[in-house]
């Protein structure tokens, strides 16, 4: 299994970026799909989540309608469309995949399968 994350890069305070997760070697429409970030001296935090059939989202309130996640099983692929971009949301940003709950689908702990990670750096 392999989920390889794409995208990241630097960018200036209220632009815009896109993130892709590629996986391979599962079925993608099994898994809830995740990003998560980690800013230096941080712990890994949720930044949103698809439901395995891509009905439901779920989004951490420091991102909510700004940051749009989406999926295409039929590529077996997670995007995360991040606009008006922060320099507090400059970190390395993580896809993962997991059978998870809804009462867990925030805690990364609950996700099986993690990409490599992408930075992400907005400047101010």
């Amino acid at each position: 299994v392999q989920l390889q994350a794409s995208g990241g890069g630097l960018v200036q305070a209220g632009g815009s970026l896109r993130l892709s997760c590629a996986a391979s070697g599962l079925t993608f429409s099994s898994y809830t799909k995740g990003w998560f970030r980690q800013a230096p001296g941080k712990e890994r935090e949720f930044v949103a989540a698809i439901s395995r059939n891509g009905g439901s989202t779920y989004y951490a309130d420091s991102v909510k309608g700004r940051f749009a996640i989406d999926r295409d099983n039929a590529k077996n692929t997670v995007y995360l469309q991040m606009n008006s971009l922060k320099p507090e949301d400059t970190a390395v940003y993580y896809c993962a995949a997991g059978r998870t709950i809804l009462s867990t689908l925030r805690q990364s702990r609950a996700y099986d399968y993690w990409g490599q990670g992408t930075q992400v750096t907005v400047s101010s």
